[in-house]
């Protein structure tokens, strides 16, 4: 059941009316149908892995209660149990995510050096969002150690923040303290948060079913036969792409945060318009900004701590080991290391000329646009991402060199879908010009005066959903990073 089908849209609909009606005022009541509904949602999804979800809760919920009770009379046992709770929830990623993948890398190496290995993988099942709540019960456990919240002393509570059924697939990952303080008091139904959860839902669908699912289309059918194609098309897909991943995933992201509007709690901001970037570490301040602030506080300021002896290239060395954790967070392959391994390298100039700590508002000209030089450099850091997921995008290392080759020496006639790829070209204009507007317009109104600016906000929601009818692939396409 995911959130662009009509499933969805029944079950919600449910769930929103018992919330409201019968549970309205009374905060536990609330919770725990929320939990009840998150653990539906999760199990309609995978329901053998609701035991594994629940155990590891459980887990979790003691070792906070542990972990807050001995760190003022006994913080080496408190700093025991919280290192516990991080190797179990490690262990949770490596066993199901990246066992396979390491007894398949060892058993080449050694093959490859004459040492013959019959070694064999294992039937393991992928919980779906593993990824997502795996970290969420890890940063649990860091922030009741650094005593910057006291434990949770409700288990329904604990559980629906985990299990929170509107980010558990796909996240953004929402750290403990702000979102259990939420739960801690009824929510009553808020006409303007509702108004913006509204608007929201119908932006994320149209992102995800205007833009990506129709690009996916154009995408498929080059990368999935990359062989087939020439140097301009794999080049010309390769540019789309970036643009396929933002709206894929950020429009879940929109859809995630609507919801949670609807329901009165507020969920992180994952994404803030990533191709206005002028350079690769400001472009990851603004893409997935929940994973990229998770590994900033719990895995780089550490290692950078760890490092400062080496000054710059201990930043550098804690910056590129970051990025390869971040690279194989989205899957067990080496693509996905060099993936990140890649950008990491990235961040090397940035480091050394000391600009990777400044974060300098883009100056507008007087026609309030950016000015050239930094649409250069905005050009610049979107082919550098754009190179990059050709990593991302590959089932294997031989694929992206051979794409790579095949985009430096093979031109040729451009593959065009017309009856696929006009639509969605004309789409994610419209996603980049509302994108233009809220990054250097936000304080203006399109439409100042008259009845258009009267009722913009209807005209705003009918809007959407006509892109949507008309341009939209309404044929309840997963999202992209489901299977992370």
């Amino acid at each position: 059941m995911i959130v662009n089908s009509v499933n969805f849209l029944i079950f919600f609909l449910v769930v929103f009316f018992v919330y409201y009606f019968p549970l309205k005022g009374h905060a536990k009541a609330q919770n725990i149908w929320l939990l009840l509904a998150s653990y539906f949602f999760y199990g309609f999804a995978e329901w053998k892995m609701i035991p594994l979800l629940f155990a590891a809760t459980v887990i979790f919920y003691g070792l906070g209660l542990a972990i807050g009770s001995n760190a003022g009379t006994k913080p080496k046992r408190s700093s025991y149990l919280t290192t516990l709770g991080v190797v179990l929830g490690l262990g949770l990623l490596l066993y199901f995510k990246y066992l396979n993948f390491f007894i398949q890398s060892f058993s080449s190496f050694f093959n490859a050096v004459g040492l013959k290995t019959h070694w064999s993988v294992f039937h393991i099942l992928l919980p779906i969002g593993i990824s997502f709540f795996t970290f969420k019960l890890i940063s649990y456990v860091i922030e009741v150690h650094r005593k910057n919240m006291e434990p949770c002393r409700n288990f329904v509570d604990f559980a629906t923040y985990i299990a929170f059924f509107p980010t558990i697939l796909s996240g953004p990952i929402d750290r403990p303290k702000p979102f259990l303080a939420q739960l801690s008091k009824a929510r009553g139904f808020d006409e303007d948060l509702a108004t913006i959860g509204l608007k929201r839902i119908l932006w994320g669908m149209f992102m995800k079913t205007c833009v990506a699912d129709r690009l996916s289309i154009y995408g498929d059918a080059v990368f999935g036969h990359a062989l087939h194609h020439n140097g301009v098309s794999l080049g010309f897909a390769t540019l789309l792409y970036p643009i396929q991943m933002y709206a894929d995933f950020a429009g879940y992201s929109e859809m995630a945060i609507g919801v949670g509007c609807l329901l009165g709690i507020k969920i992180t901001e994952n994404f803030k318009r990533p191709f206005f970037s002028q350079n690769i570490a400001e472009y990851w301040r603004k893409w997935h900004i929940s994973l990229t602030g998770w590994l900033t506080d719990y895995v780089f300021m550490p290692l950078n701590v760890k490092f400062r002896d080496m000054e710059k290239w201990g930043s550098i060395f804690a910056i590129i080991i970051t990025f390869i954790l971040i690279g194989m967070w989205h899957g067990a392959a080496w693509t996905f290391a060099l993936f990140g391994l890649y950008h990491g390298l990235l961040y090397i100039p940035l480091m050394l000329s000391g600009t990777f700590f400044k974060k300098k508002k883009v100056k507008k000209t007087e026609s309030g646009l950016p000015p050239f030089n930094a649409v250069l450099k905005m050009i610049g850091t979107f082919l550098l991402v754009s190179f990059g997921l050709i990593l991302f995008r590959s089932a294997s290392l031989a694929e992206a060199g051979m794409v790579v080759k095949k985009i430096a020496t093979e031109p040729g006639p451009l593959f065009f879908d017309y009856q696929t790829l006009i639509n969605g070209l004309l789409c994610m204009l419209i996603l980049f010009f509302k994108d233009f507007w809220d990054e250097y317009r936000s304080e203006k109104q399109l439409f100042s005066k008259g009845i258009i600016n009267r009722y913009r906000y209807e005209l705003t929601l009918a809007g959407y959903a006509l892109l949507i009818l008309f341009f939209g692939v309404l044929d309840g396409n997963q999202f992209i990073y489901f299977k992370f």
